[in-house]
């Protein structure tokens, strides 16, 4: 499998080095086409020269990333993985993405982010789902340069206090860099409409919490992770980027779980 990266970030460059200590090589990566003169047998500028390289794509670059390039790559029957689950929320990327897919033949993958009991949720939402509640919480720095600001005095927060509650397709539509792990919970189970999201900015916290709790016919169950995140980027997920290395192992692996 001839492996390409979009995005040069923590997350990718986590990815990169997993992949090849793994014994695989990454073909090439698309970067800025101001960054491609950096590494010229890696780094490319377009989607046409990533794909020519690779017939596996790994989104590491965001949600604009993926409604730009996600399109392209799929109608050129070239699968992907990503973890910008949240940019499914938008049906116009999400139309698109599925359009190109289908059209090709080509799978998108979504890889389970810095959440895990997707495949218990997954496997309750074959039958009926009563509810799905999301619940994430962060120290107040986490939720910088968000919609939390203009809610919070996240400056001077003394105890934990909700910041948002409403149904997941709006906590990724309006928190595009915080809320990708309840746009996968979502997906897993009753959708972006019937999930119900609560975020968090929490001075005593120090990481990243994740709840989920369903309730349907299967029974109930209640989920809790707290996250660290890359040395690189605090506000990246280490989860998230391991997630997508176990996802590249899965499709590459001849016994899967």
């Amino acid at each position: 499998m001839k492996i390409g990266l979009i995005g040069k970030g923590a997350i990718a460059q986590h990815v990169l080095d997993a992949i090849q200590a793994r014994g695989h090589q990454v073909h090439a990566v698309l970067v800025r086409a101001s960054s491609v003169s950096q590494d010229p047998d890696l780094f490319v500028g377009s989607v046409k020269d990533l794909t020519s390289r690779a017939n596996l794509v790994i989104d590491c670059a965001g949600h604009q990333a993926l409604a730009e390039y996600g399109p392209q790559v799929l109608s050129r029957g070239i699968d992907m993985i990503t973890v910008s689950i949240g940019a499914l929320a938008d049906r116009q990327v999400a139309d698109a993405l599925e359009a190109s897919a289908r059209g090709s033949g080509a799978k998108l993958y979504l890889a389970s982010g810095a959440i895990g009991a997707l495949d218990c949720l997954g496997a309750a939402a074959t039958g009926k789902l009563d509810k799905v509640i999301y619940v994430g919480r962060k120290s107040p720095q986490g939720w910088k340069g968000s919609m939390a600001e203009d809610k919070l005095d996240l400056e001077n927060l003394i105890k934990a206090e909700a910041h948002f509650n409403g149904t997941a397709r709006e906590a990724a539509l309006n928190y595009p860099k915080n809320a990708n792990v309840a746009a996968a919970v979502a997906l897993a189970g009753l959708g972006f409409d019937d999930t119900q999201v609560q975020l968090i900015a929490d001075p005593s916290a120090t990481g990243n919490t994740h709840e989920i709790e369903a309730q349907g016919e299967f029974g109930r169950f209640h989920f809790q992770i707290s996250g660290k995140s890359l040395p690189d980027n605090p506000r990246s997920s280490a989860l998230a980027a391991m997630s997508v290395v176990a996802k590249v192992e899965q499709l590459l692996d001849p016994i899967v779980i």
